[in-house]
């Protein structure tokens, strides 16, 4: 029998804002943990593609994660990013991250070496191995250069510590035969903003969100609509907050999400090189897009 549920709902892929010497600001995480909690945001995901994993450090890596394990102190799940494209890192920022208290882990597929279909079988049925926490695989091609074929996802449905995956492909034929192929063994979350109500539509059970970060009671709400089965207003949601999400993706993620974030007044700071600041028409885009969706 498999792992249950890690959450349903909208987990806040959470950004880690940084001071003035580029060091995790852990006072102005305080903050925007505290917004996150009071928005409704059902999962927090620390440390993933948007909280700038790629660029930290093991020690403040890890440092993050159990700052917001202890910050969130148990009122909602938090997902630790622990992926890498060395198995062995893989398995020891897993073990390490679990003996935090997290409540599940984020694993992307293994980036720049890539593997095969079967090296994806095996580097993940190895770290589901390692550790008694359940497992997000996250599947986002377009990062990695290495796509889960639904038939691998089949096959790794099946291990009893792989509890889902977040698939950022954009492709929703692929999530469609995802579904078809694994049913209700896993857990399927959207990873693309633009679709997380089909993505719900065909039985996914949320969103692992970028636009949580400055929108987090609307994100749950069309998330929770959509799971309530109330597709129209799900619907209306979704629509009514794309233009934000494609501002907040107009340059490479978290580029814009930390600037608007510096918009609301939550000190994220810079993003770390070789992610730089936005470009001044980016920045004017974004902020008319805040001010349409009424959060500015």
């Amino acid at each position: 029998m498999r792992t249950k549920s890690i959450f349903t709902g909208s987990c806040c892929a959470i950004i880690t804002p940084f001071d003035k010497n580029g060091n995790p600001n852990f006072d102005a995480l305080a903050k925007i943990i505290e917004q996150q909690i009071e928005g409704g945001t059902d999962a927090i995901c620390a440390c993933g593609t948007t909280g700038e994993a790629s660029t930290m450090n093991d020690k403040e890596h890890l440092g993050v994660i159990e700052y917001i394990v202890k910050k969130v102190d148990g009122k909602i799940p938090v997902i630790a990013g622990t992926g890498s494209n060395d198995t062995r890192h893989g398995i020891a920022l897993c073990k390490d991250a679990a003996s935090l208290g997290v409540d599940g882990l984020l694993i992307v597929t293994p980036y720049y070496n890539k593997t095969s279909q079967r090296g994806l079988i095996h580097h993940y049925e190895t770290l589901a191995d390692s550790v008694d926490k359940p497992i997000i695989l996250y599947n986002v091609p377009g990062r990695t250069g290495v796509n889960i074929a639904p038939s691998t996802l089949a096959a790794l449905s099946d291990h009893p510590n792989i509890a889902g995956i977040k698939e950022a492909s954009g492709n929703m034929a692929q999530v469609v035969e995802m579904v078809s192929l694994c049913g209700d063994k896993i857990d399927f979350y959207s990873g693309c903003d633009e679709i997380n109500v089909p993505i719900a539509s065909v039985g996914g059970k949320g969103a692992i969100s970028v636009l949580a970060n400055v929108a987090p009671k609307q994100t749950h709400d069309m998330i929770q609509f959509a799971l309530d089965g109330n597709f129209k207003e799900a619907a209306k949601l979704q629509c009514e907050a794309l233009d934000l999400i494609n501002a907040l993706f107009c340059e490479v993620n978290p580029i814009p999400v930390k600037e608007a974030m510096n918009i609301l007044g939550f000190d994220a700071g810079p993003t770390r090189l070789p992610l730089y600041k936005m470009a001044d028409e980016n920045v004017e885009r974004l902020r008319n897009s805040m001010k349409n969706y009424g959060i500015i």
